[in-house]
């Protein structure tokens, strides 16, 4: 043969292999990964042939699917009450993506989750009928808070203390899922993403600010359990003003007629004393104090509940001074109403945590489970004997304090108030925050809630826990109790 053609030959079924092997590798090795990924069309075109599967609220679903005209994405999400449940669902859209629950449970509500399928299906990659999410969403309670928020900025968060189940997650101003949930709300979606309200942040779960007082609860937790102070009825080492440890800055208390001077716990929550908390802080050490409260959930960055919230922060690396400043929940102190609304579920229920969640089970399209919640665990934060103090201070912070505006006749109302300062120099409105318990011995019922005001039409001296915060709070406790 001639060496030419061989040499041709040869250099051809080279080719051959080198496709073959390429072929081969394409199919049986990145198929997967090609068919997952993220640009393939066909997954967009495959989420979107049939009617979605529905996140439920109370037995009712709370999401729908509409068919649309024309193009190849046969069916897009609706939402029912879309902004009254915009911070729990998420959005689903066949231009921009999914969250939260919707994103989270994507594959489950459009049908593709291998456990939906039956041998047959999971050989052909088709889709299956899809499942359901259902959530521990009480609708009395998230539209308490959310008509309670009304135009404030703000978020709030209800837990039941003892099964960890979040009854309502509200963050305002909200926004209608609907009005992106298409291929042609291009002028929506620039609306909400550039509104300076921000209102496709999840601000009970992925905005942490400082929490001003409401801290001073893990601070007097930290006090009680390190044996700083044997009881919440004991005097305190607390001059009146305080001067900050090596610094001249003298702190001083917002009611300057308040018994702060040497003040009990119980005195020192009722007044909410700075001097008091800001001392306590400096005696405990920062690293005391950090270790209790990352016993409450701080500095968590894996919070999932499922959605995942962002870490409430107690710094590290501070000097005297800033770790006195922590104390009142200021310096580099952050936290989400989660976060706040953990610390008084795990008061509530004798200083135990359970883990905070919004859903109880996933299911296919027959109602049996694939994914079950509420078994992840509890936690001892504080001793019974702790727990049991706080609630008898914050219920002092209630019938004689700063949170009068929280009590629910009947029922045993435990608080504690916030505001804290905000922007250089003090320079914007304050946060308004209260975090607080409340238990119907009559029913057995109990649930506990943080509100945080991060903007609202009050005049700056009006901005208050108890003026703004409390009254949501109540709202959103007295639907939990009924």
């Amino acid at each position: 043969m001639n060496k030419t053609i061989r040499n041709a030959s040869v250099f051809c079924l080279l080719l051959v292999l080198a496709l073959l092997g390429r072929a081969t590798w394409v199919q049986a090795y990145d198929a997967k990964a090609l068919a997952d990924d993220k640009h393939n069309r066909r997954n967009v075109v495959a989420q979107y042939a049939n009617p979605l599967g529905d996140i439920i609220v109370a037995g009712s679903p709370v999401t729908g699917s509409r068919k649309t005209e024309g193009g190849d994405l046969r069916y897009k999400r609706t939402y029912t009450d879309g902004e009254l449940y915009s911070a729990v669902t998420g959005y689903s859209s066949q231009a921009y993506g999914a969250t939260q629950l919707e994103g989270i449970y994507s594959k489950v509500l459009d049908g593709t989750d291998d456990r939906l399928k039956d041998p047959i299906g999971a050989l052909t990659r088709q889709a299956s009928d899809p499942g359901d999410v259902l959530t521990t969403i009480d609708p009395a309670v998230q539209k308490a808070g959310f008509e309670a928020l009304g135009d404030k900025k703000g978020a709030a968060v209800a837990i039941d203390p003892r099964t960890g189940k979040i009854l309502g997650m509200v963050s305002t101003p909200g926004y209608d899922p609907s009005a992106i949930a298409g291929t042609s709300d291009g002028d929506a979606w620039r609306k909400l993403t550039g509104d300076p309200d921000k209102p496709m942040v999840n601000r009970a779960l992925r905005q942490p600010v400082a929490p001003g007082s409401t801290f001073k609860l893990v601070v007097a937790a930290a006090a009680l359990e390190e044996k700083l102070y044997g009881s919440v009825d004991e005097a305190t080492d607390s001059p009146d003003p305080y001067t900050l440890p090596g610094t001249r800055t003298v702190l001083r208390n917002e009611n300057s007629s308040a018994p702060c001077e040497n003040a009990t716990i119980r005195t020192a929550l009722q007044y909410s004393c700075n001097n008091v908390f800001a001392k306590m802080a400096d005696d405990l050490g920062q690293d005391r104090l950090r270790a209790t409260a990352e016993k409450f959930g701080f500095n968590d960055d894996e919070l999932d509940v499922p959605v995942r919230a962002y870490a409430s922060v107690y710094p590290s690396g501070m000097d005297k001074a800033q770790t006195a400043l922590t104390g009142i929940g200021q310096f580099d102190v952050t936290a989400t109403p989660l976060q706040m609304a953990m610390v008084s579920a795990a008061l509530s229920n004798d200083g135990v945590m359970e883990a905070p969640h919004m859903v109880s089970e996933v299911v296919d399209a027959d109602g049996d489970a694939l994914e079950s919640y509420g078994d992840e665990g509890s936690r001892r934060i504080v001793s019974s004997s702790t727990a049991e103090q706080l609630r008898d201070a914050m219920v002092t912070v209630v019938e004689e304090g700063t949170g009068s505006n929280a009590a629910i006749d009947g029922a045993e109302v435990g608080g504690k108030t916030g505001t804290a300062q905000r922007g250089v120099d003090n320079s914007e409105s304050p946060y308004a925050w209260f975090t607080s318990y409340a238990k119907d011995s009559g029913t057995g019922k109990e649930v506990a809630v943080a509100v945080l005001v991060e903007d609202s039409d009050a005049t700056r001296a009006e901005v208050s826990g108890n003026g703004l915060a409390a009254p949501v709070a109540r709202k959103m406790m007295a639907a939990a109790l009924k």
